[in-house]
């Protein structure tokens, strides 16, 4: 019954944007109160306001660590939620604005959840079979919504598909380049997310081919329950484990 319910709603699609990006935000602030003694206070950019790891791995960071050491497979979904300092939080949320409003308009509210979230945990996927010890960030489920735009406007051709295509192709080369000039960056879950992203919408379709039918609502709105349920129990071990 609640399931239906949310895939009822999902039909008004305003919200879902907004929704993702103050569930991030909201996260951070999390990460940030669990070790408040720990936080980095400095001046420098790069790591201002940054939680330690230890806030990150009980609020669900992902990786072989929380993996093999504490079997916490749900980290898959709960780590695309968390982020490891002001600026990162920054420029994911900058760049999730920028494109998520495009998978909505031209994908659909429901299938952008599911390109978003399915694409997300399959880059963490990815990351955790390259053996990356521990990993966090939006930045995987954003190259999902990345690789879909790239598959529309490859598929959709003309003049606006190839202008969709040319432009997120450059932040596609873009990112690529960042990720093998800097070091620490999860290229694994960036790649990972991508590919799936490009499958996804393959798979599910964009709006000139076919309509949302109610399989998107149901999967978006079972998504939706799973990564509110995910994120609640991380925050609830979290700050158990934290403060008992």
């Amino acid at each position: 019954m609640l399931l239906k319910s949310i895939a009822g709603n999902l039909s008004c699609e305003d919200w879902i944007i907004p929704a993702i990006l103050y569930t991030n935000v909201g996260m951070f602030v999390l990460t940030l109160l669990l070790h408040p003694l720990k936080t980095g206070f400095s001046l420098n950019p790069l790591t201002f306001l940054s939680p330690d790891n230890g806030s990150l791995i009980l609020l669900g960071a992902t990786g072989t660590i929380p993996i093999h050491r504490f079997g916490r497979w749900w980290t898959l979904l709960s780590a695309n939620y968390l982020h490891g300092s002001i600026l990162h939080i920054f420029f994911n949320m900058m760049a999730f604005r920028q494109i998520a409003p495009l998978i909505r308009i031209q994908f659909g509210g429901s299938r952008m959840i599911i390109i978003y979230t399915l694409s997300g945990m399959a880059g963490f996927w990815a990351s955790y079979l390259a053996g990356v010890p521990l990993t966090i960030g939006a930045s995987a489920a954003l190259c999902g919504l990345i690789g879909a735009a790239l598959y529309y406007g490859k598929s959709r051709g003309g003049t606006y598909g190839r202008t969709v295509f040319r432009q997120i192709g450059s932040w596609a080369m873009g990112l690529i380049l960042f990720g093998l000039l800097v070091p620490g960056i999860d290229n694994w879950g960036h790649g990972g997310g991508m590919v799936s992203g490009a499958v996804c919408g393959a798979l599910l379709g964009y709006r000139e081919k076919s309509g949302q039918n109610t399989l998107h609502h149901l999967a978006a709105g079972f998504l939706v329950l799973a990564t509110a349920g995910v994120l609640l129990w991380a925050v609830f071990t979290g700050f158990y484990i934290r403060f008992r």
